[in-house]
């Protein structure tokens, strides 16, 4: 891992992760982007997020059964009421680590919204 980077979420792959090509199931990849992405949202400003649009994800390299993901985040454009956010993964294998590897990077826009589920300004923090 690059110093001064913190990942927004670290998992380890499991066997109940596979797809029936003995792979980790890309929805399992798309469904941890998706939490790191609202990971680094709710640092951004401490409020409610909907996710809204998932962009051009590309699965460079398979995922297996021990690999420790890796998910980092940040933030590259913020609206009045939308946040997006880069994650890119990368992958740490559990046999012969040897560093890691990016496997994908997706770009995902979240709205911040109410109790009633309604757009509203994102709040923002001090200095920015």
């Amino acid at each position: 891992m690059a110093s001064g980077r913190c990942p927004a979420i670290r998992v380890m792959m499991m066997p109940r992760d596979t797809n029936a090509h003995g792979t980790i199931f890309g929805g399992v990849l798309l469904s941890h982007i998706d939490q790191a992405g609202a990971v680094e949202a709710h640092r951004y400003a401490a409020q409610r997020f909907v996710t809204v649009a998932m962009h051009s994800v590309e699965f460079k390299q398979p995922v297996f059964v021990g690999d420790m993901l890796s998910f980092y985040t940040e933030v590259v454009k913020v609206g009045r009421t939308s946040i997006t956010v880069r994650v890119s993964v990368e992958a740490e294998p559990f046999v012969n680590p040897r560093g890691t590897t990016l496997v994908t990077e997706a770009t995902l826009v979240y709205v911040a919204v109410d109790e009633n589920r309604r757009p509203i300004e994102i709040a923002r923090p001090s200095g920015a």
